[in-house]
């Protein structure tokens, strides 16, 4: 919102008080003022001159000399090469000793041959925005209206001498979208009052009755609460006035005509959106207002043919749409030079319908803007008499008896009480109720002493942002000064905040494998229908699942939601191999998503997934040792490091099956929770089909369902004492069926072993014809430790025994000889 300093002051006493001032403190109450904007670009000593006799320069073909009065006393000649300067034109003089935007100065010149005593200007020689002028000052020098006094300082003709202060509302201040509404704030700010003016002054009326010409129907009743029309006849379309055109320049909107700025100039000054119609296009004088049919069409006043939607609402009349209600009038009933009746609308539509024609068509207008917030329901009627008067004075009108209106609802006046105990615990101060009284009675607010301490205040229409007792506690906290309001430490029970254990779980998964050298990656949670059904979603019934597809996607490759985190780290692979970086180790963790709905009537599952994938060599080549191909293991050894970390140490690798997945070189990834046997996830290698169709090396992949590391993993750490005491290794090496898991081994050994078994390493496995065949030999190391004392030889051998025994007694595994 643009407010002109000249404007404001009509409607509040600003004496004393500069635009910059005002911004302060505006910004200060809470309304912020971005930029303050001086209209006068650097203009001085220009005048308004009068063109006595313009002639043909003797010498140039395209320059003119023109005698002009410009009330020095004697005339000045002045050698101009405008096309449009002509005698008896008003036109803006630069004397010599002028200065004009852009660092020029005036001086005596010859031209040709031809002495030239000053330069007559054109709009963008003073600063002047000339997308903002109406079309006919464009181009060429500035025209000034004939009644311009000469020897007028043009910055007083052009409001030059004004300041903008550029608003920057919030969403809730639609109030101060007017002039009038921005006056209220700072009559409240500086303790004075408003000027308002009044709307039928100047109306010049008829003896005929409106109603009799003119009617209005609202089909539309949820769309529309409040029609109301006025008919003005004789009007002859022109200028309008220059004060209303520097007025509307201001504010950042281009004089068009007299007509036309009225409304426009009323919409600025009372925040109520109007639209000025050719009475004599609308069929019969009578106005509908109702939805549009389906597959209708209406030319735009900006000449574009649009089809409508059932959900828009129109202004029509018995044959045809006229406009848009709220957003944009129709061609087929535009203001132009020969009109001289005028329907006039002034209405209360409802934003959501507004903003939801504006959005879908793209028009976005300073009418729409405001309905869009709601528009103040008590200046329907005011801003009605105020353009039809406004009308009567500068297009020479003749408004016709009475409003022709249909209004089906109005806004309930909102009442609330607050008591000064509840204003001083809120805010921290110690005010008195008769300064609180004073406040809401600044800001033109109804209030009413209930009790000792206790307020009852009616708010009006226009602050519809106040529904609350808290809304008015804000009205006096910024009104009073928040620079006012002490500073104190707060007092209360506190909490001391902290992350919950999911968040502590994922970064410390970030942490880790971080440090194991895999870079996190962020990717889309879209990817195209093929990806999706290469892999199995972690925990779900594959066959049930279904596709959740974009309705509008904006490509094949990102048209459903993903189902895997797989896919995307393997095109994040593919783009770093393809940019010539083969080593390639990555994780992500984030949401997949499930449903098994075809058309989905609620929202889908979302589960939490942390994917890695690791490509390439194991590390760098270097002098000392040779570079070697990632392996199954180098992933495994993360992943145990990763799950340690996060308290689960009886993980255990089994043997699975998974689409995606290479079909022998793939394990679960399960642990013992109780009697319960969880799955956390998958780890293997991709399936060599995958690999070639993405031309990968061997790349190696995991798994992990969060929602079950969650319940797997433990929250507190676990400290043991070092040991004082020597620990006793004993090895071994036993030949088994090459078809037994590893891990089997080590269970029976664990389980057997007892109190006095601290660990249990694996340091070879070996398959060969010296062995036999279908047979291995793995060879295992065995600490034992007592934490109390040493061992003997006898205890060690016991306990050595039993684990011997054990293992070929429950795995046919004997003593490799």
């Amino acid at each position: 919102m643009k407010v002109s300093y000249q404007w404001l002051s009509e409607y509040v006493d600003v004496s004393g008080y500069t635009a910059r001032d005002l911004a302060e403190k505006l910004t200060r109450s809470g309304i912020e003022v971005d930029v303050i904007e001086e209209r006068n670009k650097g203009v001085t000593k220009v005048v308004v001159g009068h063109v006595v006799s313009r002639e043909k320069h003797p010498d140039a073909d395209k320059l003119n000399v023109c005698k002009v009065n410009a009330g020095t006393g004697e005339e000045l000649q002045i050698v101009c090469g405008a096309k449009n300067v002509d005698a008896g034109q008003k036109v803006p003089v630069a004397l010599v000793g002028a200065k004009l935007p852009g660092g020029l100065d005036i001086k005596r010149a010859k031209l040709r041959g031809v002495e030239s005593q000053g330069m007559i200007c054109s709009a963008k020689e003073l600063g002047l925005n000339e997308k903002l002028l109406p079309k006919e000052q464009q181009e060429g020098i500035l025209v000034l209206p004939t009644e311009s006094e000469v020897g007028t300082e043009i910055t007083n003709v052009l409001s030059l001498d004004d300041e903008v202060l550029e608003l920057e509302l919030t969403p809730n201040r639609s109030d101060a979208l007017s002039m009038l509404g921005v006056a209220y704030e700072i009559a409240a700010i500086l303790g004075r009052e408003v000027k308002l003016p009044n709307p039928e002054q100047g109306m010049e009326t008829t003896g005929q009755q409106a109603s009799e010409a003119i009617s209005v129907t609202i089909d539309a009743k949820e769309q529309c609460a409040h029609y109301s029309a006025r008919l003005i006849e004789n009007v002859k379309v022109g200028p309008s006035p220059l004060w209303m055109q520097n007025r509307l320049i201001a504010a950042g909107i281009r004089p068009i005509s007299n007509i036309v700025d009225i409304t426009n100039y009323v919409m600025l000054e009372y925040g109520q959106p109007l639209h000025a119609f050719d009475a004599d296009r609308i069929a019969g004088g009578a106005v509908h207002v109702r939805l549009a049919k389906e597959g209708e069409r209406l030319v735009t006043l900006d000449g574009a043919d649009r089809t409508l939607e059932p959900h828009m609402l129109l202004i029509a009349d018995p044959e045809k749409p006229v406009g848009l209600a709220g957003v944009m009038g129709g061609a087929n009933s535009e203001v132009e030079e020969g009109t001289t009746r005028i329907l006039l609308e002034s209405a209360r539509f409802a934003g959501s319908s507004v903003r939801r024609t504006s959005r879908q068509l793209g028009l976005r207008s300073e009418a729409s803007l405001r309905f869009e917030k709601e528009v103040n329901a008590d200046a329907v009627i005011d801003a009605l008499n105020r353009a039809a008067s406004l009308m009567s004075q500068y297009a020479g009108g003749r408004v016709a008896q009475g409003i022709v209106e249909q209004k089906l609802s109005q806004p309930a006046e909102v009442s609330l009480s607050l008591t000064l105990e509840r204003v001083n615990g809120y805010l921290g101060t110690s005010m008195t109720m008769d300064e609180v009284q004073d406040i809401f009675s600044r800001l033109n607010f109804s209030v009413e002493k209930a009790g000792a301490e206790e307020l009852t205040v009616k708010v009006p229409r226009r602050r519809a942002d106040i529904t609350r007792d808290v809304d008015l506690l804000e009205e006096v906290a910024r009104l009073y000064g928040y620079d006012n309001i002490p500073t104190e430490l707060m007092t209360g029970v506190t909490t001391p905040g902290a992350l919950t254990k999911e968040q502590t779980i994922r970064r410390g998964i970030r942490t880790v494998l971080n440090q194991s050298g895999l870079h996190e990656v962020v990717t889309y949670s879209l990817t195209q229908p093929r990806l999706n059904e290469v892999f199995r979603p972690l925990g779900a019934d594959t066959q049930n699942l279904k596709p959740i597809g974009l309705s509008l996607p904006m490509s094949e490759e990102r048209s459903v939601l993903r189902s895997s985190l797989l896919p995307h780290l393997i095109e994040v692979a593919v783009y770093n191999r393809n940019r010539n970086m083969d080593d390639v180790a990555i994780f992500e963790t984030a949401s997949i998503f499930l449903t098994e709905e075809d058309a989905l009537t609620k929202l889908p599952e979302e589960r939490t997934v942390t994917a890695a994938l690791w490509t390439g060599k194991r590390s760098e080549p270097h002098w000392s040792e040779k570079s070697r191909p990632v392996d199954f293991f180098d992933l495994k050894g993360v992943l145990e490091k990763l799950l340690a970390s996060l308290g689960i140490h009886n993980a255990s690798f089994e043997a699975a099956q998974a689409p995606g997945y290479h079909p022998g070189r793939t394990a679960a990834v399960r642990v013992t929770a109780g009697e319960a046997s969880i799955e956390l996830g998958l780890i293997g290698q991709l399936h060599p089909q995958v690999q070639h169709d993405f031309d990968l090396d061997d790349t190696y992949v995991f798994e992990l369902d969060m929602a079950e590391v969650y319940r797997a993993a433990g929250n507190t750490i676990a400290y043991r004492t070092l040991p004082r005491f020597p620990a006793v290794t004993r090895d071994i090496a036993v030949v088994a069926d090459a078809g037994l898991a590893v891990g089997q081994l080590k269970a029976t050994v664990a389980e057997v072993g007892g109190e006095l078994l601290e660990s249990i390493g694996v340091f070879d496995i070996y398959t060969g014809e010296r062995i036999g065949e279908g047979k291995k030999s793995v060879a295992l190391s065995l600490v034992y430790r007592h934490p109390e004392r040493t061992l003997t030889d006898e205890e060690i051998a016991e306990a050595h025994g039993k684990v011997v025994a054990a293992l070929e007694s429950r795995h046919g595994a004997e003593l490799r000889k």
